[in-house]
């Protein structure tokens, strides 16, 4: 089982090990398959699912510097970094792509974020492609007056960010037989492979096109592990356009799960997880007999 959690973050009570919730859904019984949903949702009222696992070991090893990350407009883990720091009293920075966006009004997930006290740096969508060289990163922290600043990746996902997440694996272990996840930079992913036992399997749903996570996941788990751990997969079908983007169908999809089940459906993360599942469980791809876990990495924004 996972052991204490020593992070700062320990302090503002999180709900962990987050409970498992059974639904029943007809999509899924008819295919003889039970669904679990593990609602990561409810670990805190503001740091909800995979930002908690992903940002608590990096808040430890911050050690109350500044801490500087990455995001997009709508950045889920932008929000989640500026409300922390909130709560821990913590000077934070967002390095936001999108030069462009200087200067306008800010969209709602940028405005909570400033709420929290964030500081927000704009930067153009080239420059931000290189944030990961040194030279570029460097000259980007100075520009944002960041200069000594603890960098969190984009999306949250490094070396500590996977091993918060094993943490979650293991929370499942003997729970079911496949364990989904949505996937932005594939940072969950690795992490609850590599928690989850023997004869477990983790599944990705990415929510971006590109299908570059493969590479990605087998780079975190090399970084945090040494090397690959635990059985996982993705299956890309289900990004509908890519990040922050959704349609009518997938809507519609998440109102109806909403209406069956009273949970709140997420719709850039979420409900593209849940859509996948019913559709593979359609399509045949898990046996009779088998128990799928969702994990639920968030609530709607606002």
């Amino acid at each position: 089982m996972p052991g204490p959690d020593t992070s700062p973050l320990t302090d503002l009570h999180p709900r962990l090990p987050s409970p498992v919730q059974e639904v029943t859904d007809a999509r899924f019984t008819r295919n003889g398959i039970r669904l679990l949903l593990k609602r990561d949702d409810l670990i805190h009222p503001e740091l909800t699912g995979n930002k908690w696992r992903k940002l608590a070991p990096n808040l430890t090893a911050a050690a109350g510097r500044t801490v500087a990350t990455f995001g997009g407009a709508y950045s889920n883990h932008l929000r989640a970094t500026a409300a922390a720091g909130r709560l821990l009293g913590l000077s934070t920075v967002g390095v936001v792509r999108g030069q462009e966006l200087a200067g306008r009004p800010l969209n709602p997930s940028l405005a909570r974020c400033a709420a929290d006290g964030m500081r927000l740096h704009f930067v153009d969508r080239s420059t931000y492609r290189r944030k990961t060289e040194p030279d570029t990163l460097a000259a980007v922290l100075r520009a944002s007056g960041a200069e000594d600043a603890y960098v969190v990746p984009e999306g949250g996902s490094n070396r500590l960010a996977v091993r918060g997440c094993q943490a979650l694996g293991e929370e499942l272990r003997g729970r079911a037989d496949v364990v989904a996840v949505a996937c932005g930079t594939g940072g969950t992913l690795a992490g609850v492979a590599a928690g989850l036992a023997p004869g477990q399997r983790a599944l990705g749903v990415p929510v971006l096109k590109g299908g570059f996570l493969t590479a990605d996941v087998q780079a975190l788990q090399a970084r945090a592990f040494g090397g690959p751990r635990g059985t996982w997969t993705l299956d890309e079908r289900f990004h509908f356009g890519g990040y922050a983007r959704t349609a009518p169908a997938l809507d519609a999809f998440a109102d109806d799960f909403e209406d069956r089940h009273g949970l709140p459906v997420e719709r850039l993360y979420v409900a593209k997880l849940l859509y996948a599942l019913v559709a593979l469980a359609e399509e045949g791809a898990f046996p009779r007999g088998a128990t799928v876990a969702a994990v639920v990495t968030g609530r709607p924004f606002g």
